[in-house]
């Protein structure tokens, strides 16, 4: 079981990375190059591999 002041850090961090992966589809959907679009795209994923953890974990 979590303490509180455990849960409001997820709480926290789930929404970063909720920002995070807003901020990079807003810069895949307007980005021209495919080389800058496709290394937005993997960071993407990585904040979207990190959200799923903080997720798994609550």
């Amino acid at each position: 079981m979590m303490s509180p002041k455990e849960l409001n850090y997820i709480d926290d961090a789930l929404g970063h990375e909720k920002f995070l992966k807003t901020q990079c589809q807003d810069a895949i959907k307007n980005l021209q190059d495919t080389e800058l679009k496709n290394c937005v795209q993997q960071i993407y994923d990585k904040h979207q591999q990190i959200f799923d953890t903080f997720y798994h974990l609550t």
